[in-house]
């Protein structure tokens, strides 16, 4: 008895010297959650551009623009300065006010400087921005992948928002004056 103790306690000790294996995953999806959110945008994207022209069919008076970044624009006024486009550290002072596809304003005429490219602002303006002249007074029309996009602005603008922004560029500092 004693022998079959012995033998009983030796089993127990070689069995729990065993090391742990890896566990398999129980189900493996191969990047459907990213080809679904891929398609998801694309219908989202149809669905803007097909407001977007909508707007600029219902304004025949306006000469829109399309922009090789994908949003659109119309001058209100062109300035003098026809050469004269801000680079990549130049301090520009504008003022914007924004609204959405149906001309719900949700923010009024505010004032801005900003050092192109080197602080925060959404793509589309910062895009919009390089194509100005001191003294243009652009509309430009954003797509909500231009615009805020999924998150938002935390503040007033909503997830996914398209937004036509009204922009006045004052002056431009060159980085090298």
């Amino acid at each position: 008895m004693k022998n079959l103790l012995l033998i009983f306690a030796l089993f127990l000790i070689c069995l729990s010297c065993k090391s742990p294996e890896a566990r398999l995953p129980e189900t493996v999806q191969s990047g459907s959650f990213l080809k679904e959110s891929a398609e998801r945008n694309r219908k989202l994207n149809e669905q803007e551009k097909l407001l977007i022209q909508d707007i600029i069919k219902n304004n025949p008076e306006r000469e829109y623009i399309a922009s090789e970044s994908g949003f659109w624009y119309s001058y209100k006024t062109k300035g003098d300065n026809k050469n004269i486009q801000p680079d990549f550290g130049d301090i520009i002072d504008f003022e914007y006010n924004v609204s959405d596809l149906n001309g719900r304003e949700i923010y009024t005429k505010e004032k801005k400087t900003y050092v192109m490219d080197k602080q925060e602002l959404f793509t589309g303006l910062r895009e919009g921005l390089k194509l100005m002249n001191p003294g243009d007074h652009i509309t430009f029309i954003f797509p909500s992948q231009k615009a805020y996009g999924y998150y938002g602005d935390d503040n007033k603008i909503g997830t996914n928002v398209p937004l036509i922004c009204e922009v006045t560029l004052n002056t431009i500092t060159q980085e090298n004056d």
